[in-house]
């Protein structure tokens, strides 16, 4: 039987649009954020819309392929005299199924980077390539259930237990249940996920369609494809749980998966490929701030090259004194980043301050570095309530009185404000 043939007789000609309707309302209601915000980067972009479709696509592979598996029973066509082989038989029913299982995997994911203009990456393709070889063992296993249930009643109910099985590992403890589900989470700027954490899914599921597949064998002792094929397929479960379980919520992932552009000298600076544009004016702004602030003798701070740790993802390093590590991206990007870094460079000495002297320092170093209107805007985003309001009117006259002083007086008050206590938010 031809694939077109296949398609047209059976179960994806009358499911295939429902499944595909659903594919696209999955998508549309769960985008928490557009793909714009991912900074083009190709793996979060795929990966995102991903995260409310495994289970739909597994589901539908399953019940689908339960119910050709079903209505070949049915049509008493294992009975009959093999011309063909009987896995060629079962593929050419399951081709137009795992075809449409694969087209949830990838109509989302092509959307979003269409709508990023964002080109896809070999990176980006590691989870739906998982995702896809995932949807052709649900298919095995929903092929083995049709072979001994009643299609009518085992389609429904497998197409459920499915998606419920999966979908829900996401709210579930331990967490390794999520982990060999196939059910992956969010990739973020920068990480890729592990080689592991794509194949352990598929070390379960797979491991258990292959053993149905031995089983099904028209060959040798029954006995021993009994055997052979529960080995393979405990061997499976067993490899995959004890290689998750020890998981915390985060599986294994790498950070730091993007091209950088670095810049200038004391300090050298380093952002992503994507800000490379803006790196030459921030690098400078950046030196300049720090000199004036050390001239002014509110920091000794000297850095030798200050990276943006935002493409470390969750997996950050620490910094030194010579090499700081910043969270950079959303900085650069709306002109707050050498703010930031002076923020950075003023070191308080005590654990407890009070918000007047934390915001007295911030203030007077942002207007001594020309960074005042990154300043309010920092402050326009905690909020303007009359507390707030109040504060900052009294920060304002207190730091306007400390700049009409002579550079030395100015000096030994910013030392002062340093040595009473330390900031807890910038």
């Amino acid at each position: 039987m031809k694939f077109s043939t296949s398609l047209r007789s059976g179960s994806v000609r009358w499911a295939g649009p429902a499944v595909i309707l659903l594919t696209l309302l999955y998508y549309v209601v769960g985008e928490t954020a557009p793909p714009s915000s991912y900074y083009h980067y190709a793996p979060s972009i795929v990966a995102e819309p991903l995260k409310t479709l495994y289970a739909l696509a597994y589901a539908t592979a399953a019940a689908l392929s339960c119910w050709e598996s079903g209505r070949l029973r049915a049509a008493r066509v294992w009975a009959l005299a093999p011309a063909r082989s009987r896995y060629r038989i079962a593929a050419n029913a399951l081709a137009p199924v795992i075809a449409l299982s694969w087209a949830v995997v990838l109509i989302p994911p092509a959307v979003s980077l269409a709508r990023a203009a964002t080109p896809p990456t070999l990176d980006s393709l590691r989870l739906p390539l998982a995702a896809m070889v995932l949807c052709v063992a649900h298919a095995v296993l929903g092929f083995a259930v049709g072979c001994v249930l009643p299609r009518v009643i085992a389609t429904p109910i497998l197409a459920v237990a499915d998606w419920i099985t999966v979908a829900f590992t996401r709210s579930v403890l331990p967490y390794w249940p999520r982990h060999v589900s196939g059910q992956y989470g969010s990739i973020g700027y920068g990480e890729v996920p592990d080689l592991v954490t794509a194949v352990v899914p598929v070390l379960l599921a797979g491991g258990i369609a292959l053993g149905l597949v031995v089983l099904w064998l028209p060959v040798g002792l029954r006995a021993l494809r009994v055997m052979v094929a529960a080995a393979i397929a405990v061997g499976g479960v067993l490899g995959a749980y004890r290689t998750a379980a020890d998981w915390p919520a985060t599986p294994p992932l790498t950070g730091g998966n993007v091209a950088m552009v670095c810049k200038g000298t004391a300090p050298r600076m380093c952002l992503p490929e994507l800000n490379a544009d803006r790196l030459p004016q921030v690098q400078r702004d950046t030196a300049k701030a720090l000199r004036e602030l050390r001239a002014s003798g509110a920091t000794s701070a000297a850095p030798r090259l200050i990276t943006d740790s935002y493409a470390d993802g969750r997996r950050q390093k620490p910094s030194t004194d010579a090499q700081w590590r910043m969270v950079l991206m959303g900085p650069v990007q709306n002109g707050s980043a050498v703010y930031q870094i002076v923020v950075r460079s003023l070191h308080f000495r005590c654990e407890n301050v009070d918000a007047v002297a934390a915001h007295s320092a911030w203030l007077w170093a942002a207007m001594e570095t020309g960074q005042e209107d990154a300043y309010q805007k920092r402050r326009a985003q905690e909020g303007r309530d009359p507390l707030s309001v109040a504060l900052e009117r009294r920060v304002r006259l207190d730091v306007v009185r400390v700049r009409l002083q002579p550079r030395a007086e100015q000096t030994k008050w910013i030392k002062r404000t340093l040595a009473s206590c330390p900031a807890r938010s910038s």
